[in-house]
């Protein structure tokens, strides 16, 4: 996809990597557009996957290397990039509208939402949003402030994980704390000067989980907009852990509450 391709579609995202794309082939309502591979591949993961998208009429270039990284916008693509229309990124107001069709399925679980306040490291993000798919988050909410976009290094890194996964950047995110609040989602931030423990909290309940950035964690007026502040217990010397682990371990235990009150139940 050269550059005047590129123009035209604005709307269109790349996801790289040979794990990523082969998640894409998997996924009934994700369609790819195009796949760019490097000349003359010889990987026969790469070479299976090229006749799986020559089965499903998928147009496919070759470009060199250089093109590659040109046409996508990184070099870490290991020599494959499919476009596709993402369909599971939605605005502001489209995100008020699900979560207010979400809440008034009585029948469904507690929603369970992620709300990322700050993150810039894509490989960060990407490992949130594998997490978040795993774990079965409804939808993640990312600050257009100080926060890495979706783009193809945090899709390679979420392994496919971010094209399945309802997601919405918006501007204010303490507007959207507010609302959420008055809507009866649980607010739950983490800190590591608080005694309140995550594993005693009731994680079974409609949440949301309110992570920080990388080097300063919860912002000042977020952390005010969090009905619990929570500490993830540490036995060693560490005093802190990276966000991606951090939230890993916040989604893991809310699905372990969530899954233990079902098979009781």
């Amino acid at each position: 996809m050269f550059e005047n391709e590129r123009k035209e579609s604005t709307n269109m995202s790349y996801v790289i990597g040979l794990r990523a794309v082969e998640h894409l082939l998997s996924l009934n309502n994700i369609k790819i557009r195009k796949l760019y591979v490097e000349y003359h591949p010889v990987n026969k993961r790469i070479l299976s996957l090229i006749n799986e998208v020559r089965k499903r009429n998928i147009d496919i270039s070759e470009a060199n290397r250089g093109r590659l990284t040109q046409i996508c916008g990184v070099s870490n693509h290991q020599g494959i990039v499919a476009v596709i229309k993402r369909k599971s990124f939605i605005d502001e107001s489209s995100l008020r509208t699900f979560i207010e069709t979400r809440l008034s399925k009585k029948s469904a679980s507690p929603i369970f939402i992620l709300i990322l306040d700050g993150i810039q490291d894509p490989h960060n993000l990407g490992a949130c949003l594998r997490t978040a798919n795993a774990c079965g988050v409804d939808v993640v909410i990312t600050s257009k402030r100080d926060s890495v976009s979706l783009n193809p290094t945090v899709s390679k890194v979420s392994s496919g994980g971010s094209e399945s996964l309802l997601f919405s950047s918006v501007k204010n995110i303490e507007k959207v704390l507010e609302w959420l609040s008055d809507y009866g989602v649980v607010l739950i931030g983490t800190s590591d000067s608080v005694e309140d423990n995550l594993f005693d909290s009731d994680l079974c309940r409609p949440l949301a989980f309110v992570m920080g950035s990388e080097d300063k964690g919860l912002r000042k007026s977020t952390k005010n907009r969090c009905d619990e502040i929570v500490s993830l217990p540490m036995s060693g010397t560490v005093s802190s852990l990276n966000v991606s682990v951090a939230t890993g371990i916040c989604l893991y235990e809310a699905l372990r509450q969530r899954t233990s009150t079902k098979i009781k139940s």
